[in-house]
Formats: C-alpha cells, structure tokens, sequence
C-alpha cells in the first residue's frame, strides 16, 4: 500500500505536469491591443488606477520589476500595473509577469498567458530577461498576497531573496514597484500557514497558505483558490528609483534586499498616507 508520501509525491507530479511550459510567443500584443482600451476601462473605473513613476522604467532593455503583492488570488495590482504598463510603453515591448503554478495552469485563465504570464521559477525568469524583455516579479507570492488586511501596508517577502540572484545573473537593474489597495479588495483575516499544513498543500502544491477571509460573493472563504468578486478599492501603484545592475553586481544578496524593502516600504507609506478611508481611498 502506498504511504502518504508516496501520494504526495504523485500529487506533485500531476499539478508539475499540467503547467504549461514556459513559450515567450504565447504572449499576443495584438490580443493585448485589442483588449486594451476596455480593461484599463475597468481599471480606471472600477479600480480608480493611479499608476505614477512609469518614466523610471529603463526605456527599453530587460529589467526586472519587484513589487510588494496584494489581493489574494485576484490581484487588482497586477491587473492595473500590467495595464498600464503596456499603455505606456506599447503593446510591443515584451513584458512578462511570473504567477504561481495553479494561475497558470487554471483553464478559465488560459488568457493571461496571451499577456505574458508565465509560471513563476528561476528558469523562466532567466529566459523572460536574456529574451530583453522586462520581468515583473512578486517575491512575497503567497506569503505577502494573502496577509492579514490589517497589515495591508507592510511590505513581507517573507525573507526570500532569489529575485537578486537573478537580476544579478541576468546583470539587469532592479526597479521596486510599490502599491497599496490590493489588501483593502478583500478582509483576510489569516493566511492559514497551519491549515496549509495540516492539508499537506504546502507539499502538494506548493501552497504555502490556505487563507481565511471575507469576500464577495462567497461570504467566508477558505483558501481562494475559487477566487472572488474584489471590493472596488483604489488601486495606487508608484514606481521607485531603479537599482542599476552595477550596483546589483557590487553588492552582497541582503544589501539589496534591504534597499529594495526600504525603497518599497517608502513607496507603501507614501501612498497610504495619501488614503483617508479604506477601500475608498
């Protein structure tokens, strides 16, 4: 009889399997032009996007975009920043964000793909840069994404720190992306890391949390992973000064680190003191 780990295993080979290998031409910028005007649409109206500091995004190049993650798994952030990022450079710079296995392979989310998201590990991140394109990262990824709401404005990565050795592999500048909204979309009340355990999906899947919170149109939820209707927050996203890759190659892994936190710790305090009311703005 096959014990638990053996079943666990098997588990992790399955979801392995299903996700799509990384292909740089899935992503459509005809799809994206065509789908352009009515979602940044949405993002201004339902979202009130403010997206500032795009002008110090290196004009072209690869670079690698580190942002502070919110939202859960419908990220209002990603949503208004790939928008307005592709407005403003156009359709045809390449331009790839990194998701978690699940987003990828999901079926009803196949779309994201023609907007360049691809599965989040080191290898498809080094392909995204050396192809020159510009990589969005969230280094926090579930840890951050699903955080109490009352720490809405904290920025956590939870320690990890691979996101300099790939820039500094690359030899490509850093750029913090800070935003603020995303947590105040949805009440989440605990990111679950015990149930995440208890459930095994940290083995299985890579998950691990398994949120508790509040949202539409579910009431209370248990892990998001059916996602949910986001509360219409105003999504504000400012892009801080880059970190050249000169100084990416002179500097040890926590030297970075810290100056990316405090760029983007900075960027968080900015825009949150700029809020008067939750959800509202």
């Amino acid at each position: 009889m096959a014990g638990i780990d053996d079943v666990l295993g098997w588990a992790r080979h399955q979801v392995a399997s299903r996700v799509p290998k990384a292909d740089l031409d899935q992503r459509d910028p005809d799809y994206i032009r065509e789908q352009l005007p009515g979602l940044w649409l949405v993002a201004s109206l339902y979202f009130r996007a403010d997206v500032r500091g795009l002008d110090r995004i290196p004009v072209e190049g690869p670079v690698l975009l580190v942002g502070n993650h919110s939202g859960g798994n419908v990220p209002p952030d990603t949503f208004v920043f790939t928008l307005a990022f592709c407005s403003y450079f156009g359709v045809e710079r390449p331009f790839y964000q990194l998701a978690h296995n699940l987003v990828v392979s999901a079926p009803p989310l196949a779309s994201l793909r023609k907007f360049g998201t691809v599965a989040a590990n080191h290898e498809n991140a080094q392909l995204a840069l050396k192809s020159g394109a510009a990589l969005l990262v969230y280094p926090g990824g579930d840890y951050e994404v699903f955080r109490p709401s009352w720490e809405r404005n904290r920025v956590d990565f939870g320690g990890r720190k691979g996101y300099v050795r790939l820039a500094r592999e690359a030899g490509v500048p850093i750029v913090p992306v800070a935003s603020v909204g995303g947590q105040e979309s949805v009440l989440f009340l605990s990111r679950g890391q015990w149930l995440a355990k208890l459930l095994r999906v940290d083995k299985m899947f890579r998950l691990k949390s398994v949120p508790i919170a509040i949202a539409p149109p579910w009431g209370l939820v248990i892990s998001d992973l059916a996602g949910h209707i986001p509360l219409p927050a105003k999504i504000a996203v400012e892009v801080q000064e880059p970190i050249t890759a000169e100084e990416v190659l002179g500097a040890d892994d926590d030297v970075i680190h810290d100056k990316v936190i405090d760029s983007l710790q900075a960027g968080v305090d900015r825009l949150a003191a700029a809020r008067r009311f939750p959800v509202i703005g």
